[in-house]
């Protein structure tokens, strides 16, 4: 009866048997195609630039098919203009329109080359697959053109509608869309293994444009599920947000992008510390700001003061948590104003920077009356930002603290362990976990403290889970014993800056661990690999991304430019096609030069493991679904013959 209800239900969508049909052969055609070529990238860190590009260009595959489709009869520098185009079509027209004499000859022969390059690219999937991918009002139009096939039909199409588009004088939109089309095509799954948050100019630029992709999924960093605890008003989250992105001078992004109102900070900072010179919290400056600039002495207060704010916040949190183990991280009460020293592990240090206005020594880690309504202000723009919450709630609808997808297992950081390779126990709101139960348990609370927060088992402020996997010991999020930011805020001596990561970095390295792993998830080594990013892999050093002998990629590559000096690259795509597993190694993205030109360097490919047979839709977690669903419809199929369900014609 349960099953006749569910059929009933189907029946509202496909009403009869000839509906039924035709559907059970359209995904039994579907089921037989090679699958879609899936994307793995990690620590985009806000390069808002480089990250699209390397999406536009699906990371130096649309160059190859250029390469195979016109290598022979196109010059170097037209294939490298086509390519141009379809990363940046803008710019590249804009560029074209200087240089060109006839300008209708040439989107002519544009849209005809984009259409072959179109034609490369949507070879794996149904015509229906396609034309749901091609952009709306000019759907119809790009269908025609890939599939006039006849030569005689096809110079009657491009010569009809390109003369139409010509007419109409929309043409620059048209190679637009057809161009962004390609690199629709190109890249049919992306999976982003965290840290879309902090260091670069523009995360938010990069979740307004995955919000648009088609098909994306996230396993969260520890960089945005700070992002995340900020969200729900969380000050020592708050704290640590602002004081990362006004060390690196993001000023746009916060006040621009997200609408937080920095004012009250910019007036608390100047009050506070207007006769200190805050030498050592100047910006780094890796991108200008346009439309909110600050300057670097402003800049050094408002960092110096939101960075105190964090170590009360801090130091009231684990005051709150004392399961969390971090007593040791509370410094404030350490502190000697008189001799200007500071004790850390039992270790007398001298202090860089003495001038503490706002710490009171009889009770260091209160808030004086104005940070009170300083960090009010600010947790009201946080849960009033109308774009930040809307990112947010996309973070947790796409993601989770791990994904298995196609036998790959994805998460950000690491699995806690111990010395010897077993799964560590973690001790969270009175529950010890491990394993594969600790990360699911994690999931669930994270969803509740920014959802329901009065069903989460958080002590404390809304948010503090969130604040702990930012940072915490055992956080499978952040990896390394501390976080010392006091230390190299405060301290000169380089020696107490060290963060020591934790035994599961070492233990990869090995086979039988990541074995080990992948079993306790239920995957099959045979067949299954482990993604995961979040430690930059110093390529110039010869260290090498691939562990446990093939079975383990970390595919941080250094996209930020605050880690290319020690990757000596600019990031990896791990690229999964139905032939192979290729590594994609970036050069440093070249941005758009004042005169139109651009460079682009093609990333190095090579490939990392060759399939044993080539992989199909049937193959795939999506074929598992597409076969129940054709089950389902040949039940509803019975149902129908044998008079159970009524056929609505």
């Amino acid at each position: 009866m349960q099953n006749l209800q569910y059929l009933k239900l189907l029946a509202k969508e496909y009403p009869n048997l000839n509906a039924v049909s035709r559907e059970i052969i359209n995904l039994k055609a579907i089921l037989a195609l090679p699958k879609g070529t899936e994307y793995f990238l990690t620590d985009l860190h806000g390069e808002h630039e480089a990250f699209i590009h390397m999406i536009k260009s699906a990371s130096g595959v649309i160059r190859s098919k250029i390469e195979e489709i016109y290598g022979k009869t196109l010059t170097e520098s037209n294939r490298a203009s086509l390519a141009a185009l379809i990363y940046n079509a803008p710019a590249e027209l804009a560029r074209r329109e200087k240089e060109e004499l006839d300008m209708e000859q040439y989107y002519k022969v544009t849209i005809y080359r984009l259409i072959e390059v179109c034609k490369s690219v949507s070879t794996k999937y149904t015509r229906s697959k396609v034309r749901k991918r091609l952009p709306k009002y000019w759907d119809y139009v790009i269908d025609e053109l890939l599939h006039a096939d006849d030569e005689a039909n096809k110079a009657y199409y491009y010569s009809e509608i390109i003369n139409s588009i010509l007419e109409c004088g929309v043409a620059e939109e048209f190679i637009e869309q057809l161009a962004d089309s390609i690199s629709r095509l190109a890249v049919d799954q992306l999976h982003i293994l965290g840290d879309i948050f902090d260091r670069g100019a523009h995360p938010d630029d990069i979740m307004d444009f995955l919000m648009e992709f088609h098909d994306v999924d996230f396993q969260w960093g520890n960089h945005d599920i700070v992002w995340m605890g900020a969200a729900t008003g969380n000050w020592a989250c708050i704290c640590n947000v602002l004081r990362m992105n006004i060390s690196y001078n993001n000023f746009d992004m916060l006040e621009i992008g997200y609408g937080i109102n920095l004012r009250p900070l910019a007036v608390f900072a100047t009050e506070v510390y207007k006769d200190d010179p805050c030498t050592y919290f100047y910006p780094k400056v890796f991108d200008e700001n346009k439309y909110d600039p600050v300057s670097g002495d402003l800049a050094a207060k408002m960092h110096k003061a939101i960075a105190i704010c964090q170590f009360k916040a801090e130091g009231q949190r684990i005051m709150s948590h004392p399961e969390y183990n971090m007593q040791d991280r509370m410094l404030l009460h350490k502190i000697n104003k008189e001799e200007g020293t500071i004790e850390i592990n039992g270790v007398t240090y001298e202090l860089r920077d003495n001038n503490f206005p706002t710490v009171d020594p009889a009770d260091p880690y209160k808030f004086t009356a104005d940070e009170s309504l300083l960090l009010n202000s600010l947790e009201a723009s946080f849960l009033q930002s109308e774009k930040l919450q809307r990112h947010i709630t996309f973070l947790y609808s796409h993601g989770a603290l791990y994904n298995i997808c196609n036998g790959n297992l994805m998460y950000h950081g690491c699995l806690p362990m111990t010395e010897d390779g077993e799964f560590e126990d973690v001790t969270i709101n009175g529950k010890t976990y491990k394993g594969k139960e600790f990360m699911d348990y994690i999931d669930d609370q994270v969803r509740k403290a920014y959802f329901s927060p009065g069903k989460s088992e958080e002590i404390g402020r809304s948010g503090d889970l969130m604040w702990y996997l930012w940072l915490g010991r055992k956080s499978p999020l952040f990896g390394k014993d501390r976080m010392t930011t006091f230390e190299r805020c405060f301290v000169a001596d380089k020696k107490t800056h060290k963060e020591y990561t934790v035994p599961y970095y070492k233990l990869i390295e090995k086979k039988e661990i990541c074995v080990k792993i992948l079993e306790e998830f239920g995957l099959d080594p045979e067949s299954s690999h482990i993604l995961n990013g979040h430690m930059p892999v110093k390529v110039k050093d010869g260290k090498s991304p691939i562990k446990g002998d093939g079975l383990l990629f970390v595919i941080d590559g250094g996209m930020a430019k605050a880690y290319q000096k020690d990757t000596g690259i600019a990031g990896y795509t791990l690229i999964f096609n139905s032939r192979f597993m290729a590594l994609a190694e970036h050069k440093p993205y070249s941005p758009l030069q004042p005169d139109g030109t651009q460079r682009f360097g093609a990333p190095q490919l090579r490939t990392v493991e060759l399939l044993k047979k080539r992989m199909l839709v049937s193959d795939t977690d999506q074929g598992q679904e597409l076969k129940r669903q054709v089950e389902d419809l040949q039940d509803l199929a019975i149902a129908y013959k044998d008079g159970s369900i009524k056929e609505r014609h």
